[in-house]
């Protein structure tokens, strides 16, 4: 009960003090008169107003510079551009001005606030304006508290409603509205709100009695919201009436597609299509009911209608499909061999895996394809093999590029009820192929896109399993389509950006850059004969000298892969061509004058091996995305409070390898008083050359530590000796990658001897033994045999 009271003490407070009397501070005489054509201003509403009468210019600008009080008058009539004095209502708004903007073109905007509702008593008129004496206009409520505010929630609701339903309502002032606490500042914010006429307005602002304001509004937003029902009706019924004449027309369509079945007419698509449909020869019963029905579907439809010409491509494309259609495959395994090793030098594992999956597929007739990503730098072949294993196994090729791809769709295909729909890219490339099993390769596939626009990778998910694939579903044709028989081969440059799902359904074969040996090989057998037939010239009027192909591929090219080769000796042809076409002096084989003559000097050098042993000099072995490359690391010693200090633009993992070995020698040498004594007076320097170039990697562990310990011991390294592993701090040496690539960049560059870890001694089999001749390769587990072999006696 005492909070019922409270409750209704708070509602009476609240509406005695939304009576604020602004006039209580004093009576105007002479206030300047602000006439407005259209607007009703009302206490506690802020309206912009615009003007261009020089009039009500002239008095804001005086209220303005004078304490901002101006009186707001609505004109009986809007059509009056100068309205006189009898002109105006004798029941105002006193308000304040907020804001005044001076436009460019003469006129005026006004930012005004109503205070308090007041009565004109006495117009006087000077040169420029009006101005009135004016008194306080009492509102009066005769309606208990609780009454009026429950009138006052059902305004308020009614508002609401209103302004969720009609379009003429401007939707922010929802929020206001929402928030009004002062009754009387509700009541004239639904006033101005409402769609109403001026004249109806200023009655409401001249109503003295509350009450009978709120009836009138009441009624008012009682009205509209029936106006909007009706509207809402009739839009009912109007759409009811268009659906029925849908419903007419298809009728009558229909109708008439009878009355060509009955002899007035032939529909020849539907023929042509259950003759396509005939020769499919289709086994599976669902899908020839899939078929039927569509062709139904057809017979139904009016030529002339939209949907025709979309139901039409659909057929097209779905029975033009390969459902049955498949190639014989090549079993002869020897042939195989020769058509892979014909088109590319190297890729051992890619052709044996070829060769593995034809003999299976000779004894298992029924075997499914395998899932193949081959991953390697640019240039080393990849795209291009898979035109060779098609050539091979006797099957049809087809590619799709990924780079790019941001659209699920441009996989699975869009719905056909979409204008423009179009089969995903996997379908439309087997109808091209026509057949059911080719080689289908999946280019630049960790280049596919994944963003707001859609995520096409995981639309391959179910592609690229096995176990999936038989029944892949596109979008666009809307049945199942068996995807198992086709042999899909994806590329890809790096396999740390394939999604980790996707990766695991790919069988993944590394195919590694070439080494110098190998684009020699690939120049004589490929490049040149190949360069030679696109520039018309025989062997007869160019060749190249054997002895300068080295020069040719270290020179001139940086590359994992031949594409630049390729591009330096189309150079070379072109220039021998317009020696022929000109018929200048030149002759047919190519040394090197003629290569600097041509192609200018070589654009990259490369490093040789050192000559004599140094102390404080040691040779480790990069891997690069180009192949191998001899990395050489200095020491000296220095007074510096820094104990270590490291140059040569290193990365994080090989500073923490320098770190290792200064703490391990610090450890090995602790009983050695000389080389104690240096650590604790001097610090030691350690410098990569080639600053500008990137360096990082944990395989250079050993050659620092070697490094490091010449320096302490004033032993130099043995010169014909070059390191790569990783080290511990117990002096352990691990295994490391790319050992292919660095061992023959050290017999290229005339290292002798090379140690490596004893785990890494599986990688070393793997290499050709041609490309190793002249190379001992030495294994250790530990860093005193790395000592032990590695530096010299003084006396040496």
């Amino acid at each position: 009960m005492a909070n019922s009271q409270n409750k209704s003490s708070s509602k009476k407070n609240s509406l005695e003090s939304s009576k604020h009397h602004v006039l209580s501070e004093g009576v105007y005489d002479r206030l300047p008169i602000l006439p407005l054509k259209r607007a009703v201003m009302f206490p506690k509403v802020s309206l912009p107003i615009a003007m261009t009468r020089q009039k009500s210019i002239d008095a804001c600008q005086a209220a303005y510079r004078k304490d901002k009080w101006i009186l707001a008058v609505t004109q009986r009539e809007e059509s009056d551009a100068e309205p006189d004095v009898n002109q105006l209502f004798e029941v105002g708004t006193l308000c304040s001005i907020d804001k005044i903007v001076r436009l460019p073109q003469g006129g005026m905007n006004a930012i005004i606030r109503g205070h308090q509702r007041v009565k004109l008593n006495r117009i006087h008129s000077n040169t420029l304006y009006y101005e009135g004496k004016i008194e306080a206009y009492e509102e009066e409520n005769t309606m208990d508290d609780k009454s009026f505010m429950a009138l006052m929630e059902d305004v308020r609701d009614s508002t609401l409603e209103l302004m969720h339903s009609s379009n003429d309502i401007k939707a922010e002032a929802l929020y206001t509205l929402k928030n009004i606490s002062d009754p009387l500042h509700l009541l004239n914010f639904v006033v101005v709100s409402l769609p109403m006429p001026s004249n109806e307005k200023q009655e409401l602002l001249r109503e003295s009695s509350v009450v009978k304001r709120l009836e009138a509004i009441q009624e008012r937003l009682s009205n509209e919201l029936q106006i909007i029902e009706l509207k809402r009706m009739i839009h009912e019924k109007t759409r009811e009436d268009i659906e029925q004449q849908q419903r007419n027309f298809f009728l009558t369509q229909q109708l008439k597609t009878i009355q060509e079945e009955l002899g007035t007419g032939q529909n020849h698509d539907v023929e042509r299509f259950k003759e396509d449909l005939a020769g499919l020869e289709i086994a599976d019963q669902q899908l020839k009911a899939h078929f039927d029905r569509e062709l139904q579907k057809l017979e139904r439809m009016h030529t002339g209608s939209p949907e025709y010409g979309s139901q039409t491509a659909y057929l097209e494309f779905a029975l033009k499909l390969p459902w049955n259609q498949s190639t014989s495959d090549s079993f002869d395994l020897k042939h195989t061999r020769q058509i892979l090793d014909k088109h590319h030098f190297g890729l051992k594992h890619v052709k044996e895996r070829i060769v593995e999956y034809l003999a299976v597929l000779k004894l298992k007739q029924d075997a499914k394809a395998p899932i193949l990503c081959l991953v390697g730098p640019p240039g080393v072949g990849k795209t291009s093999l898979g035109q060779s294993i098609a050539e091979a196994l006797g099957r049809s090729y087809t590619r799709m590029a990924f780079g790019g791809l941001h659209d699920e769709a441009e996989i699975r295909g869009h719905r056909k009820t979409y204008i423009g729909a179009k089969p995903g890219r996997i379908l439309q490339s087997l109808k091209r192929a026509e057949c059911n099993n080719p080689v289908f390769v999946l280019d630049e596939i960790d280049k596919i896109g994944k963003d707001f626009r859609g995520d096409p990778s995981s639309a391959l998910l179910e592609m690229l399993d096995p176990e999936q694939n038989v029944k892949f579903y596109d979008n666009y044709l809307e049945y199942e389509f068996d995807l198992s028989n086709v042999f899909f081969i994806a590329t890809a440059n790096d396999l740390s950006s394939i999604p980790l799902a996707l990766r695991d359904r790919l069988e993944i074969i590394e195919v590694q850059g070439y080494s110098i040996e190998e684009k020699l090989e690939i120049a004589t057998q490929h490049l040149i004969p190949q360069q030679r037939e696109n520039h018309g010239l025989s062997a007869k009027q160019i060749k190249i000298d054997r002895k300068i192909l080295p020069d040719l591929v270290q020179g001139y090219t940086r590359e994992s892969g031949v594409r630049q080769l390729n591009r330096v000796i189309g150079s070379l042809m072109r220039s021998k061509a317009k020696d022929i076409v000109e018929e200048l002096p030149s002759k047919s084989l190519i040394r090197r004058p003629y290569l600097v003559e041509r192609l200018g000097p070589p654009k990259y050098a490369h490093e040789t091996a050192l000559t004599q042993s140094k102390i404080g000099v040691a040779t480790g072995l990069a891997y690069t995305p180009v192949g191998g490359d001899l990395l050489f690391i200095e020491a000296s010693l220095h007074r510096s409070e820094q104990k270590l200090k490291l140059t040569g633009n290193l990365g994080n993992v090989m500073k923490e390898s320098a770190q290792a070995a200064y703490t391990f020698l610090q450890s090995f040498y602790r009983k050695d008083n000389e080389v104690m004594r240096l650590l604790d007076e001097y610090s030691i320097h350690i410098h990569v050359p080639a600053g500008a170039t990137p360096k990082d990697g944990p395989s250079a562990g050993i050659a620092l530590l070697v490094c490091m310990s010449s320096l302490l011991t004033k032993r130099p390294v043995n010169h014909k000796l070059a390191f790569s592993g990783e080290i511990t701090l117990r002096g352990d040496v691990l295994p490391v990658g790319g050992i292919r690539e660095k061992l023959l960049a050290a017999r290229r560059y005339g290292v002798s001897e090379v140690l490596l870890c004893a785990s890494n001694a599986h990688d070393v089999e793997e290499i050709d033994k041609a490309h190793l001749l002249d190379l001992e390769v030495t294994y250790v587990e530990h860093m005193d045999e790395v000592i032990r072999a590695a530096l010299l006696n003084t006396n040496a």
